[in-house]
């Protein structure tokens, strides 16, 4: 994902790159891209100025009355003292220095704390961002797999033929997909075949004797491999009664011719 594309969420993470809380692999992809990218890496850049500048621009706060009287009893301290005071008040001094710098210690954590969470927020929303752009992509991919297995496996039908009987009556649809070599045909009309008998699908050549592409079973749809050289150059096609397993050999047809009809190829 190109993250030039995504503004906002290059700019937090940005943000986080500078802080230091974005890590791993999230940390890598955000130094592969800028290592390409001028604008990204002048986007990091001046996030860690930003960050760098955080102590000037902290809100200003009124200190306690206990710090102020601190502050005077340091002044009082600058004063000349008597010898024999002066070493007790140093101790004395030193510990109000480092109670103030305590204080001030403090201050500077608070406010420290409230950046990090803020930018903690900021962060987790990238992050959920990222996520769902991330998911978005993945389900693309899905569909783009399922189109293509869709389109694969979507027949390809150049050759159809309608086989009638002896009355005309649309009897077999027969449909052919050179792309997957199949056959298909469909039973329109009611005729049933005996236990004892098969139905043979013929292609009925400009010269030469006919040639077998298959024995049907008595589903209304059967399903036959042939290749398109078989089918290309007869101009119609016939099914035949035959003995139950259809005809063994050669030969061509030995029952009776229930359906025939010719063969046309699709524009």
């Amino acid at each position: 994902m190109n993250l030039l594309d995504h503004p906002d969420l290059a700019d937090r993470l940005a943000a986080a790159y500078a802080l230091g809380t974005l890590r791993g692999g999230a940390r890598r992809r955000f130094e592969a891209q800028a290592r390409r990218s001028p604008r990204l890496r002048a986007n990091a850049l001046a996030w860690q100025e930003r960050f760098a500048a955080l102590t000037e621009i902290q809100p200003a706060m009124d200190p306690s009355p206990n710090v102020w009287k601190r502050i005077e009893n340091v002044i009082a301290a600058e004063r000349p003292r008597p010898a024999g005071q002066r070493a007790g008040y140093r101790g004395w001094s030193s510990l109000v220095l480092w109670r103030v710098a305590a204080v001030a210690a403090s201050v500077a954590a608070i406010g420290a704390v409230g950046v990090n969470l803020y930018l903690g927020g900021q962060l987790e929303r990238s992050y959920s961002q990222l996520a769902q752009l991330e998911q978005s992509r993945s389900a693309l991919a899905q569909d783009k797999v399922r189109l293509v297995s869709q389109l694969q496996g979507t027949p390809d039908l150049q050759y159809v033929a309608v086989l009638t009987d002896d009355r005309s009556a649309a009897s077999v649809l027969v449909t052919f997909d050179p792309k997957h070599n199949t056959l298909t045909l469909k039973r329109l009309g009611e005729f049933q075949e005996g236990a004892d008998k098969s139905l043979q699908l013929w292609a009925l050549p400009r010269s030469g004797a006919p040639q077998s592409l298959g024995v049907l079973g008595s589903s209304p749809i059967v399903k036959l491999t042939a290749a398109e050289s078989q089918v290309r150059e007869a101009p119609a096609l016939a099914i035949s009664l035959e003995p139950r397993g259809g005809v063994p050999g050669p030969g061509g047809p030995t029952g009776p011719v229930l359906f025939k009809g010719p063969l046309l190829r699709a524009p």
